[in-house]
């Protein structure tokens, strides 16, 4: 079992659920990080601007690099609390996250990939293609996706 891991509630969310539903031992946990270089490229590329000259030296030169393998490592210990053997893995992304996802679920021959969503709906989610849809379409093999926790609203009346 691969479970894709970003830190967010959403991803810790899905973690519990998996451990608590599917009761797995040994789980493989993957971040996808991308270089900052390139997450400046594109953000540049967007924008119209002209992109600064600058060249990575090194992974562990790269905060993007840091930040997801302490990112990986919380996911680690999130999963040893659960009762889970996890192996972490982190893996660059060099297209997009869904896609990095579905590569490594084939490299590690898993026979489930875990993501939490953030069931983004209407409008934003024209501009917001969804990682966990496109591991649905692209993976081949089953996914678990775990919605995100319902948050009442301050309109909603309890029930008497």
């Amino acid at each position: 079992m691969l479970i894709a891991y970003d830190g967010s509630e959403e991803s810790c969310r899905a973690m519990t659920c998996a451990a608590h539903l599917l009761k797995p031992r040994h789980v493989e946990i993957l971040t996808v990080w991308e270089p900052v270089h390139r997450q400046a490229a594109r953000a540049v590329g967007v924008s119209g601007l002209r992109q600064a000259e600058w060249s990575p030296t090194g992974e562990d030169t790269d905060p993007a690099y840091r930040e997801a393998r302490d990112m990986c490592r919380q996911g680690v210990e999130l999963a040893e609390s659960l009762g889970l053997l996890p192996r972490a893995h982190l893996v660059e992304c060099a297209t997009s996250v869904w896609s990095a996802i579905v590569d490594a679920a084939q490299e590690l021959q898993v026979d489930l990939i875990v993501s939490g969503t953030r069931a983004q709906t209407g409008f934003r989610s024209f501009w917001q293609t969804s990682t966990s849809e496109n591991v649905i379409n692209n993976g081949g093999i089953p996914v678990f996706v775990v919605p995100p926790a319902v948050v009442p609203s301050s309109t909603e009346h309890p029930e008497n």
